[in-house]
This record gives structure tokens, C-alpha cells and sequence, in this order.
């Protein structure tokens, strides 16, 4: 009878430990689908920047519209690419980060435009994005990571994988021109 308690009892634990990681796995999986909304939030945001500053400095580098139209191209194509897994929006992304940093490189070159209250205020917003937007990677990058590695570690992969508990993709950003933030008060 005794030796039936002890079965008994370790069913109990081993059951209740398989219903703990799981409610840990749903737990860090929905913290890694919300960290992906924050980044999915600021390039929501950075995409949405972008036609304005295309129309500043359209006004006043007409000249420039190869730049222009090429940092629009990419916006699109990184917008029509919003529902995708992050690895694949990530060469998106870069393509935009690229592009923006070469119009706001280039805008150097136009006294009357960097004087402009308008360009002035949306290269501050856009440099305040692309921030939030490395922040809101590290944060999406550390859960991604957490869940990761639980998904890889001893017991809790048994779990993982009776309940398809898979591993996630990273969101990096590899193009180190695409990774600088633009500078707000570069030469001014």
C-alpha cells in the first residue's frame, strides 16, 4: 500500500511539473510575441516617417529624387513584408535603415533644408525611433534567447516538444550602416 502512495505521489509531481513548464513555455511565448509587437510598433512608425521626410526633402532637393525614390521603394517593400518572420524582414529593414541614413547624409549638402523647422523635427523623430527600435530589439532578442534556450535545456525540451513548442528566430540587424542611428544634430 505504501508503495502505491510513492507511485502515486510521483505522478503527482511529475504531472504537476509538466503542467508548470508548460504554463512557463505559453508564458515566455506570449512575452516573445509581445516584445515583437514592440519592434513591429516603431517600424510601423519609422515606415510611416518616411513619406514625410521624402516630401521635406523633395521640396527642397529636387534634384535628389533618385535618393528619394529609392528610400521610398524600400519603404514599401519592407511594408509589404509586415506579416513575414522576423529573419525574413530583416534584410528589409536593413534595405530602409541604408536608405534613410543616405537622405539624411545627403541633406547635409542643403543649408535651407537643414534650417527647416519640418526636417528638423522629423530628424528628431525618426533618430527617436530608430533608438526605440534598438531598444525594443535587445528586449524582443533577451526573450527570444530565454525561450530558446528552455526550449534546448533538459527536462523542459521533453516538454517542448510533446506540446510543439519550437524555437524562435532572432531580429538582428548585420548591415553596420543600417545599425547607425541617424544624428539629429549632425552638422547643424
Amino acid at each position: 500500500m505504501v508503495a502505491v502512495y510513492i507511485v502515486l505521489g510521483f505522478v503527482a509531481v511529475l504531472g504537476l511539473s509538466v503542467v508548470v513548464m508548460y504554463n512557463r513555455f505559453v508564458r515566455q511565448r506570449t512575452l516573445v510575441d509581445a516584445s515583437w509587437g514592440g519592434i513591429d510598433v516603431e517600424l510601423t512608425r519609422r515606415h510611416d516617417l518616411i513619406p514625410n521626410l521624402v516630401s521635406t526633402v523633395a521640396g527642397y532637393a529636387a534634384h535628389e529624387r533618385a535618393l528619394l525614390e529609392a528610400l521610398a521603394a524600400a519603404r514599401e517593400q519592407a511594408t509589404a513584408h509586415k506579416g513575414d518572420a522576423p529573419s525574413s524582414r530583416q534584410s528589409y529593414e536593413e534595405q530602409v535603415g541604408r536608405q534613410l541614413g543616405t537622405v539624411l547624409a545627403r541633406a547635409e549638402a542643403y543649408p535651407d533644408l537643414k534650417a527647416s523647422s519640418n526636417f528638423l523635427q522629423l530628424q528628431t523623430e525618426l533618430t527617436n525611433t530608430e533608438d526605440r527600435i534598438a531598444a525594443s530589439r535587445r528586449f524582443y532578442n533577451l526573450n527570444v534567447s530565454a525561450y530558446n534556450t528552455r526550449v534546448a535545456t533538459f527536462p523542459s525540451n521533453v516538454v517542448a516538444g510533446w506540446f510543439s513548442f519550437g524555437a524562435r528566430d532572432f531580429f538582428e540587424i548585420t548591415d553596420a550602416a543600417a545599425r547607425a542611428v541617424p544624428d539629429a544634430g549632425a552638422g547643424l
